[in-house]
């Protein structure tokens, strides 16, 4: 797999996703101001990728810091999670990371002669771990996954929730991954997902790497497949999963979801366990992050717009749990009623 981000003794590298699909160039980290810049210019994007991206931009922060004492380093370190953690408010995996690595730095600073170093080198270890931890629960969440994929068809995506989004492997994607590898005969259809193209830019990249059959269709595309039959399943990504099973994911799909629900097609959701919000009841309550004009206005440095006309750039929309066939996450696949089977899972953790 070519590596989303990586940590380096030089900083975090990451694959620039904004060069992609034709250039494969590498933004290199070295601060964590530049890895909150990295986040939101969506340099990497992805929940889980942004998670474990915060997560070491934690960790870079205080190896870098200047700080003698534990003293000097709680404030630089409370800077540092607070400015991470304005970066983009929808994916929940942010604040999981962050809250994550908090919780490591006050057992780390608690303990009798621990130094500034020592709490850098435990946070780094806590990152990387958290790193290959992310791409263990996406091959998981993948095999639990492809039983639910046709043995063979079309399945559609929208926006990129593969490798690229995640430390590797990816979610929707890796379930797509999954029953390819178990003799599923699948054709991708990738919504472009519109304005930053994740679908035709890096899905249809992701997959042909791969050497999975991919047709790349314009938003506007998906019903009039539907009705034609060729599309068998729906399968998505997530930035955060309410309580209730509402789920946030990239502008569109909602749409989606609803196309599919008219035309009887399972309409399947792909997350890691840290995408779950259940301090969320629902839906409504999911910050939504509003993106500049410019996205829409503009595409390659090209205006395509009028002057002055009003835009309208959420980055997300919601898709109410009714219209949700399936939750597959590394912990099982979830079905309705939600709030009950999602306690149940999250009970079942906590007492294991």
């Amino acid at each position: 797999m070519i590596p989303t981000l990586e940590w380096t003794s030089e900083g975090v590298r990451f694959l620039d996703q904004t060069r992609l699909p034709l250039e494969e160039t590498y933004v290199l980290a070295t601060s964590y101001q530049q890895v909150a810049d990295v986040i939101t210019t969506m340099v990497v994007r992805g929940a889980p990728a942004i998670g474990v991206s915060a997560a070491m931009g934690v960790a870079l922060g205080v190896e870098r810091s200047r700080a003698a004492t534990l003293a000097e380093l709680k404030p630089e370190f409370e800077t540092i999670c607070d400015t991470l953690a304005a970066t983009r408010p929808t994916a929940v995996n942010l604040f999981w990371a962050i809250a994550r690595m908090r919780e490591r730095f006050t057992k780390l600073a608690a303990q009798l002669e621990m130094t500034v170093k020592g709490v850098a080198a435990g946070l780094i270890e806590e990152a990387r771990l958290m790193y290959d931890e992310d791409i263990a629960a996406c091959r998981t969440l993948g095999a639990n996954g492809a039983e639910l994929m046709p043995e063979a068809g079309g399945v559609l995506t929208h926006c990129n929730a593969g490798a690229l989004a995640t430390c590797g492997y990816g979610t929707a994607l890796g379930v797509i991954r999954a029953a390819v590898e178990q003799g599923h005969s699948l054709h991708v259809y990738a919504d472009e997902t519109r304005p930053f193209l994740q679908g035709a830019r890096l899905t249809a990249w992701e997959l042909m790497h791969d050497g999975i059959p991919t047709t790349v269709l314009c938003d506007n595309m998906a019903a009039s497949l539907m009705r034609q039959g060729k599309i068998k399943a729906v399968v998505v990504g997530a930035d955060r999963i309410a309580a209730n099973g509402d789920v946030a994911n990239k502008i569109g799909t909602y749409g989606v979801a609803v196309l599919a629900k008219e035309h009887g097609i399972p309409f399947y959701v792909a997350a890691p366990w840290s995408t779950i919000d259940l301090a969320t009841a629902h839906g409504d309550d999911i910050p939504i992050e509003q993106r500049a004009a410019i996205e829409v206005t503009h595409h390659a440095g090209k205006q395509l717009t009028p002057h002055n006309v009003g835009i309208e750039n959420p980055a997300f929309d919601v898709t109410p749990a009714k219209y949700v066939t399936a939750i597959i996450t590394e912990r099982g696949v979830l079905r309705a009623p939600y709030p009950e089977s999602l306690s149940e899972l999250e009970n079942a953790a906590v007492q294991a």
